[in-house]
């Protein structure tokens, strides 16, 4: 079932949705919608030019990549010790999501999803402490590539990633998932499985598992 969203701030049970994990329409992309649908795994995903308000997912599979479980092949360690590249968290949010909506001519694309709306939403959680973004700069400090995403206390929800330069959305993953390993992190959603994703340890967990690691007190609130 897909439902209507309205003025309130609030959704419905996750566990609701279609099958295709699209749980509703509507609302908004106010600071206080998307920190309520992070802490129970919706996010927000449709085509801005096709559609006049937003769509929420909350696939009842989740694909997620554990910091400790994070591959690195072989290139990518041969890559890494070459120094050719730095990373850095933080230091070019703009220049990252920009990097997302542009690069490979996605902004034009049919079903584009990363629009000016989207990203000043994103923009505004980042400087309100809730998304961060990791950069990767080649030797002459261009930004090769990067990623960015939304924080529920020790988890990281990727919302995308690019790269201008081979390899380097796989070398921001690696520095991510290092980073958590450092703090403490739970898990990162990719929300999506890709064939790039999986490579790196990407796997499906249930919802249930999911949210009891995003959000303990979310998922008793659920089941009450």
């Amino acid at each position: 079932m897909v439902y209507r969203l309205n003025e309130e701030i609030t959704f419905p049970d996750p566990r609701l949705g279609d099958e295709d994990g699209l749980l509703a329409v509507g609302g908004d992309l106010s600071e206080e919608r998307l920190l309520l649908a992070y802490g129970y795994g919706i996010f927000p995903w449709f085509s801005f030019r096709d559609r006049p308000y937003p769509f929420w997912y909350c696939p009842m599979q989740r694909f997620v990549i554990f910091p400790e479980e994070i591959h690195i092949s072989h290139s990518m360690r041969t890559l890494m010790n070459k120094g050719t590249y730095h990373m850095t968290l933080n230091r070019d949010f703009d220049g990252v999501i920009a990097g997302c909506s542009e690069v490979d001519g996605r902004y034009d694309m049919n079903g584009a999803w990363l629009g000016e709306e989207m990203m000043a939403a994103y923009r505004h959680l980042n400087r309100q402490g809730h998304a961060i973004s990791v950069e990767v700069w080649d030797a002459d400090e261009n930004l090769a590539g990067g990623l960015y995403g939304v924080t529920v206390g020790l988890n990281f929800i990727g919302e995308s990633m690019f790269s201008r330069q081979p390899n380097t959305s796989k070398l921001a993953l690696i520095y991510l998932a290092k980073v958590m390993q450092r703090i403490g992190g739970k898990l990162i959603d990719c929300q999506l499985e890709t064939p790039h994703l999986k490579s790196m340890g990407g796997r499906f967990i249930p919802y249930e598992e999911f949210m009891k690691i995003l959000n303990p007190r979310g998922w008793d609130l659920l089941n009450r």
